[in-house]
């Protein structure tokens, strides 16, 4: 069925599987956007989109792979984000209340153990990791794709291989434009674009980037994510700069899938190194991919989530 738009620009209540969820928070109760898409009673997967701040546009591709395979799955816009409420309290934009938001969610679409699997992706990852430490008692699964244990050791990785390995004038270009708060000239953004972006991010002709990716670029809300992430696209500088759970991985106790792919920001042998700390983790690599390996290596990183899955529920 059609998502009918409001006013507002986000899809109306009432249209198929879409729900706006009440989450209570210290400065007050909004309410965050979730499509159901799929009826599997042992399989019900959460996204968790990036950013912080992005949507769950981008995850989009789900469509031509999940609803094939019988799986439930539910597109979520994190408080703050284009489809849900946007309040303007910098002090909501916090670790520890997003995970009580997916909570909040959680328990208002009725998912458990018998059925929940929780899939971050990116700034996700990071939510999923923190959710799963926290509240892994209602879990069947984790999928962590295209995120590192530790915002050290992912500066480390921008630092040691892939800021050397760009043009040397284009990044002392980006860096100037960044030290001087110039992030909103259009020369910040088309350097970003050849030199980081295709290469790391997503390796298509910018041109020819997916119209949900576009989407999901094209709303991000800054005023989340330059406190938590930084203003820099190169590493981490706020919130999650120091943010580091490399020695707790292996209390995460249920079965986990870590996705990587080759050209992501994400360092793939830290990625590696992460499921063998787990537990009962397992690692899939996108040979082809980046950071949206979920775009850009689709055949490869679908195959990957669905081997798991299946697994899960056999």
């Amino acid at each position: 069925m059609t998502d009918y738009l409001d006013t507002t620009g986000r899809p109306d209540r009432i249209s198929g599987g879409v729900r706006m969820i009440p989450v209570s928070t210290p400065s007050g109760e909004y309410e965050v956007w979730t499509k159901r898409v799929g009826n599997n009673p042992t399989t019900k997967v959460l996204l968790l989109h990036g950013g912080p701040g992005c949507t769950h546009e981008y995850f989009e591709p789900c469509d031509s792979f999940l609803p094939a395979a019988g799986v439930e799955y539910y597109y979520y816009d994190q408080l703050g984000s284009h489809y849900s409420d946007q309040p303007d309290d910098p002090t909501l934009w916090a670790i520890d209340r997003f995970v009580d938001e997916v909570e909040q969610v959680r328990q208002a679409l009725g998912l458990d153990a018998d059925s929940f699997v929780l899939m971050g992706q990116s700034w996700g990852g990071v939510l999923a990791m923190e959710y799963a430490l926290a509240h892994q008692e209602h879990l069947k699964g984790l999928v962590i794709s295209n995120m590192m244990a530790s915002g050290p050791a992912y500066n480390a990785y921008a630092e040691d291989v892939l800021m050397p390995a760009m043009d040397q004038d284009a990044l002392a270009e980006i860096k100037r434009l960044e030290a001087t708060g110039a992030t909103d000239d259009p020369s910040y953004e088309a350097l970003l674009y050849e030199h980081h972006y295709r290469h790391h991010v997503c390796r298509m002709p910018v041109d020819q980037w997916p119209d949900p990716v576009n989407r999901a670029m094209a709303h991000i809300n800054p005023a989340i994510y330059v406190p938590m992430q930084g203003p820099s696209e190169l590493g981490l500088s706020g919130v999650l700069l120091d943010w580091d759970r490399t020695a707790d991985l292996h209390r995460i106790e249920v079965p986990t899938l870590v996705m990587g792919a080759e050209h992501d920001t994400m360092d793939p042998a830290h990625l590696r190194w992460m499921a063998d700390q787990l537990p009962r983790g397992r690692y899939h690599h996108c040979p082809e991919g980046s950071h949206l390996a979920i775009v850009d290596d689709q055949e490869t990183y679908f195959d990957g989530l669905l081997g798991f899955l299946r697994e899960l529920d056999a």
